[in-house]
């Protein structure tokens, strides 16, 4: 079980890394339900087992591609995120102070502050791109104008992937003529 769930997270972020076009410098925003993964209700059978399959499938990529992942906690820590301090600075977002934990804040939430090199928790980001797994609602997280992206993968686990991109806004009306690579 946990093998196929590695990769069928690997094949989420490969296609979401593709279909987005994501840098090196860009935000993913993860927000994940362990219990739904597992066939539960969200919320009701955090897997600590499930959050570190998960993790497998996609921490080491990110990182070798040089790409920031922001971990949504739960509704018990106000879906606050865990980063990486060096990013939290480089935006200048200010830090609260909550360790998350199984049950408060989620096992995907404390997977990533175990993970991570320097983990911190801020309240809001503005992602490039997010993964939602299980109906974590993430898009309080994701920049404004967000483009959901229909990916080959649509399960991991138990639980429905939704996934989405962002771009930049359109402006100037009829005339204007829009760079195709902000789109």
């Amino acid at each position: 079980m946990f093998e196929t769930i590695t990769k069928e997270t690997n094949a989420v972020f490969t296609q979401l890394i593709e279909a987005a076009k994501l840098h090196e410098g860009a935000v993913i925003v993860l927000g994940c339900s362990t219990s739904e993964v597992g066939g539960g209700r969200i919320g009701t059978q955090s897997s600590m087992e499930i959050a570190a399959a998960i993790y497998d499938g996609f921490f080491d990529m990110l990182k070798d591609r040089g790409i920031y992942l922001a971990a949504q906690c739960c509704e018990h820590l106000n879906r606050a995120l865990v980063v990486e301090r060096e990013l939290a600075l480089k935006i200048n977002a200010p830090i609260v102070n909550a360790i998350p934990q199984p049950k408060a804040g989620g096992s995907s939430a404390t997977t990533a502050y175990a993970r991570f090199d320097d983990p911190v928790l801020i309240e809001h980001i503005r992602a490039d791109a997010g993964v939602d797994i299980g109906g974590t609602l993430i898009g309080m997280h994701l920049r404004e104008t967000a483009v959901p992206l229909r990916l080959e993968q649509k399960r991991i686990g138990e639980a429905f992937v939704a996934s989405a991109r962002t771009r930049a806004k359109f402006i100037g009306g009829a005339r204007a003529v829009y760079d195709e690579n902000l789109m």
